[in-house]
């Protein structure tokens, strides 16, 4: 409990969601549900859900995207370890493939105005101003998220190209 007994502290953070394997549209909503049952997390907003062209290898299905705002109580790294946990549970491998098909990947892209820079943890991530699979579904929920030294999602949103990026459906 926070000093003073004023009860726990949340800070907001955001998770981008994709998927090209295994049915992609439903790991995106089972996703969704298990974001909501991560402990010390409350789910706020999903976006829509999108599907996008490969970035990296284009000889692979094309993928379905979305983002997610999330209340938690805990750090930045803790966060991480509950996605990696539920990306494992959708048959994820991290492996040297960083381009490759995934059944679901899972982003930590921005927690609170925080800037971390370490080896497995950048935020905010560091290839969201060029990412329209991931601004366009983080706008819906967070236009005016301001990216520390990169302005508010929506200006990024309005300036990315969304060439290639299709809405699929509602969460």
């Amino acid at each position: 409990m926070a000093a003073g007994g004023a009860g726990p502290s949340w800070t907001p953070a955001y998770v981008g969601l994709g998927s090209n394997l295994d049915d992609p549209i439903d790991q995106l909503r089972r996703a969704f549900d298990e974001l909501a049952s991560l402990p010390g997390c409350r789910l706020v907003a999903c976006s829509r859900l999108y599907r996008s062209d490969p970035v990296g290898r284009t000889d692979q299905p094309r993928f379905v995207n979305a983002a997610a705002g999330l209340l938690t109580e805990g750090t930045a790294r803790e966060l991480l370890v509950g996605l990696r946990r539920i990306e494992a549970a959708h048959g994820r491998q991290r492996g040297d493939d960083r381009w490759g098909p995934r059944t679901l990947d899972l982003d930590l892209l921005a927690f609170d105005r925080a800037r971390i820079d370490e080896a497995d943890l950048r935020v905010p991530h560091p290839e969201i101003a060029s990412r329209s699979f991931v601004l366009h579904p983080l706008a819906e929920i967070a236009p005016d998220l301001q990216l520390p030294g990169q302005g508010t999602v929506a200006l990024l949103a309005a300036a990315c190209d969304a060439r290639g990026l299709e809405l699929v459906a509602a969460t």
